[in-house]
């Protein structure tokens, strides 16, 4: 986003408008102006359409491209990269399959509002509505699925076009924006003028919490005996942890958190609850049932989360807060909305919040984490899948960050890794996105080189966008991967044996799964297949001293391990199934 408002940026754009404007193509107007928003990465796959541009590439040294394997994995990659910044992940493919390979990866990131921009190649301008040889309308197949989309035809205004692009990805409730660039406006060329200042006409998002609403929650909050706080990804994406974590403590509420949440709250601290949901925590459902005051910080109150609306936390008073306007009440109607940024609504909030009279109430919630905890059976035969997330969290001291697919995993992940730090937890949420694992896994190491970062993926999503450890491969990437091999669509088992009289119809992978490791061996990974604790604790530290390429553990474990606690689809805590004692 670029926005001046100081005198010496304001001289500076003066200066540059003195000086005589470079004349340059379209494909050099694009490179600069990624390089003025601070771009310093591109997930790429190069196309007819963009030989031109990838010319240019080839001789830029200000923006490291990185050769991805195929355009969802790029799409995903640059999803990781996000979430695990907060700036905008940065996609370049080529026109017709190259663009609509994104899809997936697009949609993910809107269902989770997370900043991308996708630039897809175009065939010329003229050809457009012709069926031209890969030409595929990218703009009306994403329509539903971006924040905003372009169709670059004057290469004067690409320059505008691309700055206002990253102000709309990066503002207000983040999400993805695409630009579509037709080959013959890549080649033209016209005088550049960089983008000083960006006014969007009807887009000004309302980043501070309005004074009076602030006020009444204040008060509205001091009469609560049993609160609950219930934090959501926008706490993340707002950067608000550390204003999250001294709300609920001024408050002396216990804190629980969706999905997409997790990391925003330490959950090493007393007043955490976990996740709660259709496979959170008993005591985090609990108490949200019988609370007196739910306050929603960034969370839109999804159906994973209320299971039967009519039934979700029935005692409460509700307050929500976030960005986007139109996610306030739409699922649950509240008492006390504040439209505004978390960190921002916070800021003012915290310095004349008071402390509830809730010390009986947190003793009571003590008394149900005791009786209700998080359990499994162990086994001397077989690895159980907790086992392996309980000796990750312990090995990285809850400080890796972790990617996941969509899964048994995704919630033993959820369950067990204890998440300390916010953009540590990269999952895709909304969308439930098989093949995100890998891929996002590596993007976020690509963005964080001095991190630990661990992929977690079932054996069905791995093979997915298993290939991408070929982009790990040819850039050296150290970045780690266990796959919890189970030999079945493990969630999808699951239900089948809970609720369709055990018919596992198409879920047993089985013989089918290649050798997995042999496989990421031949993609230049260093592999190896645990079966037993005692070789799961080698492999972890082993797969800590490698530095120079990505890690595969092909890790075995009990096929007919399912998640617990449960909350079936539409239920309510009333319906809560525990794992047995």
């Amino acid at each position: 986003m670029l926005v001046t408002s100081s005198p010496e940026v304001e001289k500076s754009a003066t200066d540059e408008k003195m000086v005589a404007p470079q004349i340059l193509t379209g494909a050099e107007i694009f490179l600069e102006s990624l390089v003025r928003e601070g771009v310093d990465t591109i997930f790429g796959y190069p196309g007819g359409a963009l030989i031109s541009l990838y010319d240019y590439l080839f001789k830029e040294k200000r923006l490291r491209h990185l050769l991805v394997t195929h355009e969802q994995g790029g799409t995903h990659a640059a999803d990781g990269y996000a979430r695990a910044t907060g700036k905008p992940g940065v996609v370049l493919v080529t026109s017709g399959p190259g663009a609509t390979n994104t899809v997936t990866g697009i949609a993910t990131a809107y269902m989770d509002s997370i900043p991308m921009v996708v630039f897809t190649g175009q065939v010329p301008s003229h050809m457009i509505g012709n069926d031209a040889f890969q030409e595929a309308d990218i703009l009306g197949i994403t329509r539903p699925i971006t924040k905003h989309s372009y169709l670059a035809t004057n290469v004067e205004e690409l320059a505008d076009i691309i700055h206002k692009s990253f102000h709309i990805a990066t503002t207000g409730r983040p999400g993805p924006v695409l630009i579509d660039l037709p080959k013959d406006m890549l080649a033209s060329k016209t005088a550049y003028f960089p983008a000083v200042e960006i006014d969007l006409r009807g887009y000004k998002p309302t980043v501070k919490g309005s004074f009076k609403q602030v006020r009444n929650a204040a008060k509205f909050l001091q009469g609560a005996k049993k609160p609950v706080v219930y934090v959501g990804g926008g706490a993340i994406l707002s950067d608000a942890a550390a204003e999250v974590t001294e709300f609920a403590r001024k408050l002396n509420a216990p804190v629980t958190t969706t999905l997409l949440g997790l990391g925003a709250f330490p959950e090493t601290d007393d007043l955490s609850l976990g996740m709660l949901g259709m496979h959170g925590t008993w005591y985090a459902n609990k108490a949200v049932d019988e609370c007196d005051l739910l306050i929603a910080v960034g969370a839109r109150f999804d159906d994973r989360v209320t299971g039967n609306l009519e039934k979700f936390s029935p005692h409460s008073k509700k307050m929500q807060i976030d960005i986007d306007p139109s996610c306030i009440g739409k699922n649950v109607p509240v008492d006390l909305p504040i439209v505004g940024d978390i960190k921002s609504v916070l800021e003012e909030l915290n310095p004349v919040l008071e402390k509830c009279e809730s010390d009986a109430w947190l003793q009571q919630i003590a008394q149900w984490k005791k009786e209700h905890p998080l359990r499994y059976s162990k086994s001397n035969d077989v690895l159980k899948p907790q086992q392996v997330i309980e000796e990750l969290s312990k090995v990285t001291e809850g400080n890796a960050i972790i990617a996941s697919d969509v899964g048994q995993h995704q919630m033993w992940i959820a369950q067990w890794y204890k998440f300390t730090q916010p953009r540590s937890h990269l999952s895709s949420g909304g969308l439930g996105t098989m093949g995100f694992g890998v891929p996002a896994a590596l993007g976020a190491q690509v963005a964080c080189p001095d991190r630990t970062v661990v992929g977690i993926v079932g054996d069905g999503g791995f093979q997915m966008t298993s290939m991408e450890i070929a982009t790990a491969v040819r850039y050296n990437i150290p970045v780690k991967f266990i796959i919890l091999n189970n030999g079945y669509l493990g969630m999808v088992r699951q239900w089948q044996e809970l609720f369709f009289e055990k018919r596992y119809s198409n879920t047993h992978l089985n013989p089918s799964n290649p050798d997995f490791k042999k496989l990421a061996e031949s993609y230049g990974a260093w592999a190896m297949q645990v079966k037993t604790l005692d070789e799961l604790q080698d492999a972890f530290e082993k797969m800590m001293t490698i530095t120079d390429r990505p890690v595969v553990l092909d890790v075995i474990v009990d096929q007919q391990e399912k998640v617990y606690p449960m909350i079936p689809a539409n239920g309510s805590f009333e319906n809560i199934m525990e794992a047995e004692e």
